[in-house]
């Protein structure tokens, strides 16, 4: 009896590529019973409209489409739970994954003692077409990091970042289900949780050039590489979200401290009325950086991002209020002159000392709607920096 295999296709506007990547793969059901899952994150081009018109004469078709939710990574997982093979194989879309490498990985897996067989651009018989030599790079830099935040056990692995890879269904679901959908790539994602538990080979992958569209890659995808990278690093201890947010508040305190010293050595404002314009161009840029990366699948834009932005800037704003009330560590600071090393970061240091002393409890949670935060006495929100010491 031949097995059945589940093929996982997450798509956003790939029309262009879908058809006869389909057509390809369809041809596998002379040797396996096929299922074929196009989980699609509610294209703009018409994607879904395609594959509900061709499932209506191919019942092996399935179309998943999400509305109000997206990610590459919570496409894939969605559609490895819905599945109903006993085999799964994940790929790209875009037809830079050649339909012929299913077989092979197929056959290796399910010939050998194996959990999860990978895809690789970097095995010693692939080809690279699809890749700028920039990609190539930033590729395996990439994996370079992901081999040393890794279990050892999966150390001669060669394509952490792969979008290709089959895998046993029923014995994997626990993993699968630990997965955070939050992640760089899934493929990584997976082999962090599983602990160095799975039995893994790699077959070399024909990386063709992308025939249609664009490729997704940008900031936030590079972005969430390096959350992931120091997740896995600290031990999967640290919550993504809170990482996100270190980084970016540690921005924030460098955008402050280059306002301060800009604003008292070119405007020549003194350190009193330096700092709340600091603060309040450390918490914009904050607010907007964590909008585009942080909350990206939340991402708010147009009129509620001018909102949410002019709510953060009239919070900030607060410091100037609060100003002459803070305690004797500002005026200390201020004592020992504009020059002073810490004297442009007291305000923020003394924000932080504000946020933990006095909010409970300590929420992550969107700054648009963290503006309706109460205020502690004497000093603006706990969202943003605060000059008060209190």
């Amino acid at each position: 009896m031949a097995p059945r295999v589940s093929i996982v296709l997450p798509t956003y506007n790939e029309r262009g590529n879908l058809e006869p990547l389909l057509a390809q793969l369809l041809g596998l059901q002379r040797r396996f019973d096929l299922e074929i899952l196009v989980v699609d994150d509610d294209s703009t081009d018409g994607t879904a409209d395609l594959v509900r018109q061709l499932a209506h004469g191919e019942p092996r078709l399935r179309l998943v489409r999400r509305v109000g939710r997206s990610g590459l990574a919570s496409a894939i997982k969605e559609g490895l739970l819905d599945a109903t093979g006993d085999v799964a194989v994940v790929m790209d879309s875009d037809g830079q994954h050649e339909p012929a490498s299913v077989e092979r990985a197929l056959d290796t897996l399910l010939q050998g003692d194996l959990d999860l067989v990978i895809g690789s651009r970097f095995h010693p018989e692939a080809s690279i077409q699809g890749l700028s030599g920039r990609r190539e790079t930033g590729s395996t830099w990439a994996n370079a990091w992901a081999r040393f935040s890794l279990p050892a056990a999966y150390g001669q692995l060669s394509d952490y970042m792969s979008g290709f890879f089959a895998l046993r269904l029923e014995p994997l679901l626990p993993v699968i289900r630990a997965v955070d959908v939050n992640g760089f790539k899934f493929l990584f994602e997976l082999l962090a949780v599983s602990r160095g538990r799975l039995r893994t080979a790699e077959v070399p992958l024909r990386f063709q050039p992308r025939t249609y569209g664009s490729s997704k890659l940008d900031l936030a995808i590079f972005w969430d590489f390096l959350i992931s990278i120091l997740h896995s690093l600290s031990l999967r201890l640290l919550p993504r979200r809170a990482i996100s947010f270190g980084l970016v508040g540690a921005s924030g305190v460098v955008v402050q401290l280059a306002l301060t010293q800009g604003l008292m050595q070119l405007a020549g404002l003194g350190f009193e009325r330096a700092l709340p314009l600091a603060v309040v161009g450390a918490a914009s840029s904050n607010y907007l950086i964590n909008n585009a990366l942080t909350f990206r699948f939340q991402r708010l834009r147009g009129l509620k991002l001018l909102q949410g932005l002019r709510a953060a800037q009239v919070s900030a704003g607060g410091v100037a209020a609060g100003a002459g009330q803070c305690g004797p560590g500002l005026r200390l600071l201020q004592l020992r002159g504009p020059r002073h090393p810490l004297g442009p970061a007291g305000g923020h240091l003394g924000g932080v000392r504000v946020e933990l002393r006095r909010q409970q409890p300590l929420r992550l949670e969107h700054p648009l709607r963290a503006r309706q935060t109460r205020r502690p006495s004497g000093c603006g929100p706990a969202f943003v920096p605060l000059a008060c010491h209190g």
